[in-house]
């Protein structure tokens, strides 16, 4: 059992477990459920009424000032060394034995004295990078310069530039380099602590919002220091509601109401209006993929870039779906995916009413995709009425320009051109669900195709049959609002199974009729065998399943009356007997949709127009009624879902059609002998 027979005999419950699941992946996806009320951004105005502080709200310094404030401190903060006074003590213990081991304790003594510190610090020091430090001995703090502190090498040099004699020279340097060590050593642990100490004193607190004072008021633009108390506020808030799970667990209901109740929506609209999804398990799976893929990009958007869901070009989802199903469609598809999208914004309304224009705007371009390059174009009007939309959103809701944003000028300018990405994501749909979008179809429609190519040069009157019904398929579609594109694409393919054996179709003799020396059963088969051998060649080809349809269904379970007709008389002649009706059927089945009913009768009223022995009014007019209504009579289009009020147009259609095709012309009179 295939996927879509399972699906159709299940249909509520596929319907309803996948689009609980859905719901369940886009929950996944909302930001951790708190108590923040409000929806800002620093730097826009206010869109909420005048709020007022219900209890005292202590003021932090904002990021910004926090940021100067710390970059202040690391370059002015003093550092803490420890300094160690016995040091010296074992460095002169450790002296050798010799006639200069006083003078240079004595020298060393002074130098300890003044402060020894490691190579790194004294070429921080020497580089104006640590003029002063502060100095821990026996717990007491004291701070000052290091303009004479040493380094190790420096003791060295310096005894070692003011030695009396060589034999001077000679103890320094066997003594000194193992001996040298520093007695002022940086203390991290105390310079930490003090750093955290001075960071707090600079940061403390500015002053209290009291109880009753007005936070921030509509309408304003939102400051540094605004953002930063109304952070304050929302964490107090939720502070207080701490403990009691009521708050959390209301707003987690709230979301989860909101997300079903959309999703039910949709699945309402596909149910009622657009069988095309609610009956195809590949659609419904599409769309629903589509709704969770598009949340989840613009709550990652939101949550790691600001404003980053204005990034998100939903417009795609109009494009996708005005590509495979219809405008309608996409309108209401795109519609609830960014009304479901807006929840994460931080003005909703805003956002909400931009996404809106822009996938309306894709829709109205995208009308009848027939062209890759359309697609540029549709990208160009989306950023057009995007950028149109976004000052008219800024006068309605706060009256000024005064939170202009060129940000969201160039997000919305990059979420209009990533719209492109839809050819990608068009191509990807077609190979991963099998659908066949409009330009698609329009490239299999083209004569240059290697199938029908290949079809205008072995069976050229074939080819000429399957143009003559295209163009009357095509015509009638139009009037009956049936998928012309489609239409016409099947049409060029539906004989396609007489390649095989071209010289049996009376469109490709020439004088020769093959069927003279056969039985009416031998030919019948021949005839209707066209449609398998089409089949398989387009299984070698690669054509997509809805132009399959139209190969198959093309003349339904109906009868090649001919040789049936013809094997009634002989047996009525011979006496033979009844004839098996069977013998004479195509395999079928018959037409399951309106485009493929259009093609039946459009084949038929083209065959049979070729045989009338003169084309008036009524002569066409008699045909395309008797050949549409025996074929309605016969229960042909039962299955379709064709209307009988789309009849009386494709009448009106084919005989249009077949009158321009068969018009009279003038005739030319002869010239005079004498010129």
């Amino acid at each position: 059992m295939n996927m879509t027979k399972l699906f159709s005999r299940n249909r509520v419950i596929w319907q309803a477990t996948l689009a609980a699941i859905t719901v369940v992946l886009v929950m996944l996806c909302f930001p951790q459920a708190d108590t923040t009320y409000y929806k800002y951004e620093e730097g826009r105005p206010w869109n909420y009424s005048k709020l007022i502080a219900p209890f005292d709200i202590p003021v932090h310094p904002d990021s910004a000032t926090l940021r100067r404030m710390r970059d202040t401190l690391d370059a002015h903060f003093v550092p803490v060394y420890r300094i160690n006074q016995l040091l010296v003590d074992s460095i002169v213990h450790a002296l050798p034995q010799g006639a200069h081991r006083q003078a240079t304790a004595s020298r060393l003594r002074r130098i300890y004295a003044s402060g020894v510190v490691d190579s790194e610090t004294r070429h921080s020091i020497a580089a104006g990078r640590l003029p002063r430090v502060r100095i821990l001995d026996k717990n007491v703090l004291s701070e000052m310069s290091t303009s004479a502190f040493s380094s190790p090498a420096d003791i060295y040099l310096r005894l070692d530039s003011t030695a009396a004699d060589s034999s001077t020279r000679q103890y320094l340097a066997m003594a000194l380099p193992a001996l040298l060590r520093p007695n002022v050593v940086y203390d991290s642990v105390e310079s930490s602590r003090h750093y955290d100490y001075d960071y707090l004193t600079l940061t403390a607190d500015r002053g209290v919002i009291q109880q009753g004072q007005t936070i921030v008021d509509k309408g304003t633009v939102i400051t540094p220091q605004d953002f930063t108390n109304l952070q304050t506020y929302e964490s107090m808030v939720h502070d207080q509601v701490r403990g009691t799970a009521s708050s959390d667990t209301l707003m987690l209901l709230g979301r989860l109401f909101y997300v079903a109740l959309l999703i039910a929506m949709l699945v309402c609209y596909y149910h009622f209006f657009c069988p095309a999804v609610s009956d195809n398990p590949r659609a419904y799976i599409f769309v629903m993929a589509l709704v969770f893929i598009f949340f989840m990009l613009s709550a990652l958007m939101e949550r790691n870039v600001a404003m980053g869901i204005y990034l998100v070009p939903m417009a795609i989802t109009a494009v996708l779906m005005q590509t495979f199903f219809d405008g309608r469609t996409a309108l209401v598809t795109s519609f609830v995916i960014i009304v479901l999208c807006g929840a994460l914004a931080s003005f909703p309304l805003e956002y909400i009413f931009l996404q809106a224009a822009a996938a309306s705007a894709a829709v109205y371009s995208l009308r009848e995709v027939t062209q890759r390059s359309q697609m540029l174009r549709a990208s160009a009007f989306v950023g057009i009425v995007s950028i149109a939309a976004y000052p008219t959103v800024e006068l309605m809701f706060n009256g000024s320009f005064d939170g202009w944003s060129w940000r969201m000028f160039i997000f919305l300018c990059c979420s209009a051109a990533l719209v492109q990405l839809a050819y990608v994501l068009m191509f990807a749909a077609e190979r991963l669900f099998g659908f066949v979008s409009k330009i698609t179809l329009v490239e299999l429609a083209d004569t240059n195709n290697p199938l029908l190519r290949r079809l205008s040069d072995e069976c050229p009157g074939t080819f000429q049959h399957s143009l003559a019904v295209s163009n009357l398929a095509s015509d009638a579609s139009r009037l009956i609002g049936a998928d012309t594109m489609l239409v016409r694409a099947g049409a060029m393919y539906h004989d396609i199974g007489k390649l095989r054996n071209p010289a049996f179709f009376t469109e490709n003799q020439h004088g020769v009729n093959p069927h003279d020396t056969l039985q009416p059963q031998q030919s019948a088969r021949i005839i209707t065998s066209h449609v398998s051998d089409g089949l398989r060649l387009a299984d070698k080809a690669g054509l997509p399943a809805v132009v399959r349809d139209f190969i198959s269904q093309h003349h339904g379970r109906g009868l090649a009356k001919f040789f049936y007709i013809t094997a009634c008389r002989n047996a009525e002649e011979t006496g033979a007997g009844s004839v098996d009706k069977a013998d004479f059927a195509y395999p079928g089945p018959n037409p399951q949709s309106r485009e493929a009913s259009l093609l039946m009768m459009a084949d038929s009223v083209e065959a049979a127009s070729r045989s009338l022995p003169d084309y008036t009014d009524k002569s066409i007019t008699d045909l395309v009624n008797r050949i549409i209504d025996t074929q309605i009579a016969d229960g042909l289009h039962n299955e379709s879902t064709l209307s009988f009020r789309d009849v009386p147009a494709i009448k009106e259609a084919f005989v249009k059609r077949l009158k321009t095709m068969y018009h009279a012309r003038v005739p030319y009179p002869e010239a005079p002998r004498h010129q």
